[in-house]
């Protein structure tokens, strides 16, 4: 079967865009293909900086020839009736259609429609100039004398050429003929743009790969990836280093390049004074280079780096990793200027009294400092939240709170919850900001601050993410829960909630964290105090603590179900003013081990009958009575159904008083064998309208005593 080769060379394509619009174009050519009748066997894409590529095989040479039968109106039908099944089926007159003859519905016209199957070279030649015009690039751009006229192509970069070749392997593959905006398809691409920038000819994808190597491109990004990191790794080794990988920096750099060469470059000791992770942003962010450690080091980086250039030069890349040196010993000079002046008093030092004073900060040193400008600038939070003075107040106040909660020293907290924001204000987090907090820490042990508030600095931000750490030391989890719940309230309070997919201020993330900390450091907390009192610190914000609840409910529920627990079970045990997110999942974790026995299985499934036979009276308004009255027994398993419930109900409400939910999981389990008797030995539906109420209310107190720990009813099985 024939195979489609397609290839849109342009100018440099921005690296973070290379890998989704390679997969775009094969989505858009392959769904378009598939529409239009055809069908193939497999289909891969590849990138370059200067190139999309894209290789089909097995691709049908001819879509299928469709014979279709339309229906249409009874031969007794009105004209209009008539007109419209012709337009429909694309019929000139009624002659065209044929009379078929129902028993029961009698005679009705029916269109026979054929249509002849395509080339296709005449399909990809129709859909790929469509495909071409409606990219979806994140920005595009209009370029040459036809860029004034009204419609006129765009592209990502200037687009230089197009090659679609299809045919199968035994025969000569032809070229599928089409234009766009003067650029004709054809089978000539070029090789690297100083290497090799002469014409090939290309035949299919297997010619195209190997005469694009031997024009220096490495068309697999993938490959080129290899290439660089068993490079690099090799090089750093044979001086005597080890690598510091970054899967992010390796994506980047391989989107730079069609000819990977990996060269090293070196700057002065003397920078080796400023922190390792300024150290390695500078070069990743200026100059997309990988940076060194001493071998077997574990924090420590050397003064070499790694850069991959994309020539192979006639010196074997002295000058080119010298050049790059000169750039990077630019940018480090810069980094230890920030990093020296952050260690500084500040020039406006005699205007920060106040702020000093109304944070208890010590001027003398740095971060206080920071601190207190940052409240001095009234730097804004929100326009509706206050500035991130304001902010610091709510979060210690919040924080104090939480301290006794959390086990945490209340001074340590009060201490770090307003050092946690003052490197807003460091040059270095200025530059960088991704290094805000990890510099506060920094900042934080040069001053001689307790590690616990040192080390909140940095993690009162966490987690980040589902894959990040959750803090565990006291000081950084109070601080933590106070910054991400004044977050959440104070977004609340101003209506400014999540909708839909839209999360500008990332509130799921935040509440993830709140949930993630409590569960996993096992904390017991009521979030409802804890939301009231957050409230009040926004004057004229509502009180929305029952929204945020459920809003949490909802974030539970995602972090449960991703650990594996049963959806059921999790809304078995929830109920609208569930504020203690641990005891939720204790209780979700008693259950199901309760579910996972035979009693458990058993006792649900009469619970449950239990529960329908008395929902279903409740409907008909059928008497039951308030109380069980044990004159009115008649049968044994009634006696027995009673006495259990009574023992069952006081010690699952004296286990749950404790908090041990697996012994009150355990003291329902014994209400198995009773129910199971009730249920064959007792009809519940008495003719004695006064036996029939008694029973109804003994089913009410078996769903009563489950109902101390979960909702039965909403449990499948």
């Amino acid at each position: 079967m024939p195979d489609l080769l397609l290839e849109l060379r342009s100018e440099e394509i921005p690296a973070r865009m290379q890998r989704k619009a390679a997969g775009d174009l094969r989505k858009m050519l392959t769904d378009g293909l598939v529409e239009a009748g055809l069908t193939y066997e497999a289909a891969r894409e590849y990138w370059t900086p200067r190139r999309l590529a894209l290789d089909i095989r097995g691709l049908t040479a001819r879509s299928k020839d469709i014979r279709e039968e339309v229906k249409g109106p009874s031969t007794s039908a009105p004209e209009q009736a008539v007109q419209g099944f012709l337009r429909k089926a694309g019929l000139s007159s009624i002659a065209e259609a044929h009379v078929h003859s129902d028993p029961k519905k009698g005679d009705f016209y029916v269109a026979h429609i054929a249509k002849p199957g395509r080339a296709a070279e005449e399909i990809i030649a129709e859909l790929v100039p469509g495909i071409i015009r409606n990219f979806p690039w994140p920005k595009s751009m209009r370029w040459g004398p036809a860029s004034a006229k009204p419609g006129s192509l765009r592209w990502v970069r200037p687009l230089q050429s197009i090659v679609c070749t299809f045919g199968p392997e035994t025969e000569e593959p032809v070229v599928v003929d089409f234009e766009i905006d003067g650029i004709r398809s054809g089978n000539v691409t070029y090789g690297h743009r100083f290497h090799a920038p002469g014409p090939i000819t290309v035949r299919r994808f297997d010619d195209y790969v190997a005469k694009l190597e031997t024009a220096k491109v490495v068309l697999d990004a993938d490959r080129r990836k290899e290439i660089i990191l068993a490079d690099a790794r090799n090089i750093a080794f044979a001086n005597g280093l080890d690598l510091v990988e970054d899967e992010g920096l390796l994506e980047e750099v391989s989107g730079l390049v069609e000819w990977p060469v990996v060269l090293m470059g070196e700057f002065e000791q003397d920078f080796l004074a400023i922190p390792g992770e300024v150290i390695r942003l500078t070069i990743r962010a200026n100059q997309k280079c990988f940076v060194t450690r001493p071998q077997g080091a574990a924090d420590d980086l050397s003064n070499r780096f790694i850069l991959v250039a994309n020539i192979e030069a006639k010196d074997g890349g002295k000058e080119i990793a010298y050049g790059n040196g000169k750039v990077v010993r630019a940018r480090l000079s810069d980094a230890l200027y920030f990093w020296k002046t952050d260690q500084g008093d500040l020039p406006d030092l005699d205007q920060l009294g106040e702020s000093a004073a109304k944070f208890d900060l010590d001027l003398k040193k740095p971060l206080d400092q920071r601190m207190a400008r940052l409240d001095h600038l009234n730097v804004t939070f929100h326009a509706k939240l206050g500035t991130q003075g304001q902010r610091v107040e709510r979060i210690k106040r919040l924080a104090v709170e939480l301290a006794p909660i959390v086990g945490a020293d209340v001074a340590l907290v009060a201490r770090a919850a307003v050092l946690a924001k003052a490197d807003l204000q460091t040059e270095v987090v200025g530059e960088f900001p991704e290094l805000q907090g990890a510099m506060g820490r920094k900042y934080a042990l040069l001053q001689g601050e307790h590690p616990s508030v040192a080390a909140a600095a940095e993690e009162h931000y966490k987690p980040q993410g589902p894959s990040d750490r959750v803090p565990t030391d006291p000081v950084s989890v109070a601080v933590a829960l106070a910054d991400k719940l004044d977050t959440l309230t104070g977004f609340w309070a101003i209506d400014e909630k999540p909708t839909g997919s839209k999360d500008p201020f990332a509130l799921r993330r935040a509440a993830l964290g709140v949930v993630r900390i409590l569960i996993e450091n096992r904390i017991r907390l009521a979030l409802a105090s804890v939301f009231a009192k957050a409230f009040a610190n926004f004057k004229g914000g509502a009180d929305q603590s029952s929204d945020l609840l459920a809003f949490f409910h909802d974030r539970l529920k995602v972090y449960l179900r991703d650990q594996g627990a049963r959806h059921d079970l999790i809304d078995a045990v929830i109920t609208p003013a569930s504020d203690d997110l641990l005891q939720i999942v204790r209780r979700v974790e008693a259950l199901g081990s309760l579910l996972d026995t035979d009693e458990g299985k058993n006792l649900l499934a009469g619970t449950k009958r239990a529960a329908n036979i008395l929902a279903a009276e409740e409907k008909k308004k059928t008497l039951v009575a308030e109380t069980v009255e044990p004159a009115l027994f008649r049968e044994e398993a009634e006696k027995k159904l009673f006495a259990a419930v009574n023992q069952a109900e006081k010690e699952a409400g004296q286990a749950i008083q404790n908090e041990d939910f697996s012994a009150a999981m355990l003291a329902l389990s014994v209400l198995r064998e009773p129910v199971d008797s009730f249920f064959e030995g007792v009809l519940v539906n008495d003719e004695d309208q006064a036996v029939r109420a008694n029973r109804l209310a003994l089913l009410a107190r078996i769903r009563a005593a489950t109902d101390q720990v979960a909702d039965f009813s909403k449990i499948v099985g």
